[in-house]
């Protein structure tokens, strides 16, 4: 719940601290958020645009791909990568574009102590990630500027299939405290990307990955996850609408590409779950 994380929140505006007021957050300097019905708050600077978020289709298609246990293994990798990590600490783990809140609530079950913050960009996928956990605060915000969340109070971050923003990830992370990411290999659903003609993923993503945020954090382990999925032509379009292809394929070639595979469809799942030491 949000009261669970309101000590961590912080203005977008100014950065302090924020308190409740009946149905709001407030600031020191005035500024004002008002709570929504469905669970979450909304820490988006005034000018921000939420054009980026994921769609309630998108949300819904991943909503039922997760819920089908399709990933399970992922989500399993997390949060045992996680207790490895916090142990028996507790404090506050935030998940920077946590989508429905699936991940975030398998690596809370893992540790007790812990409380959430489920942080994305889009409302509809807030909405659910509200009702994943009872210790899961959901507040929507934008990746790429100043979280609205108080300097070093996370002791563990994750990232899962989602923008990275090195500096602020820094910066929200306590000293000593990890970055969890899981990102795909070039190998991820390549049986699909070759069928359907989906985005793929660069042989250099992870190379990449530690570029970018080898200026703020030290790599400190990692581990591939893979496994193979046994797809029906629903499970197919279902993990096709909730990914990055849905902005990007043509529902009727889709169809046309789709009546060509075999059924069920074997295709290879395969990710990196790499720590990040602050």
């Amino acid at each position: 719940m949000l009261q669970d994380i309101e000590r961590y929140l912080a203005c977008p505006h100014c950065a302090q601290a924020l308190t409740r007021h009946d149905r709001s957050l407030r600031c020191p300097a005035g500024h004002s958020f008002d709570l929504a019905k469905q669970g979450y708050v909304s820490l988006l600077a005034g000018d921000a645009h939420t054009g980026t978020g994921d769609t309630a289709e998108m949300v819904a298609a991943r909503a039922d791909f997760l819920a089908a246990g399709h990933y399970r293994p992922i989500a399993e990798a997390l949060a045992q990568a996680a207790s490895d990590v916090a142990g028996e600490s507790g404090g506050l783990v935030a998940d920077l574009g946590a989508g429905t809140g699936h991940y975030l609530a398998h690596v809370l079950d893992a540790l007790p102590g812990t409380v959430g913050a489920a942080l994305d960009i889009s409302k509809f996928a807030l909405r659910r990630a509200a009702r994943a956990h009872p210790r899961i605060g959901a507040v929507v915000c934008d990746a790429w500027r100043p979280l609205p969340l108080r300097d070093a109070s996370a002791e563990l971050m994750l990232n899962v299939f989602a923008p990275r923003n090195g500096p602020e990830i820094r910066r929200v992370l306590r000293p000593g405290g990890t970055l969890l990411l899981v990102s795909p290999t070039a190998r991820h659903l390549r049986e699909l990307v070759d069928a359907l003609g989906l985005l793929s993923v660069d042989e250099e993503k992870q190379r990449r990955i530690d570029d970018k945020l080898g200026p703020y954090l030290e790599p400190a382990g990692r581990r591939e996850v893979e496994f193979t999925l046994r797809l029906g032509p629903q499970d197919v379009r279902t993990v096709v609408g909730m990914g990055p292809s849905a902005w990007h394929t043509d529902p009727e070639r889709l169809g046309a590409a789709l009546a060509e595979l075999p059924e069920p469809v074997e295709v290879t799942a395969s990710v990196t779950v790499a720590a990040y030491l602050r």
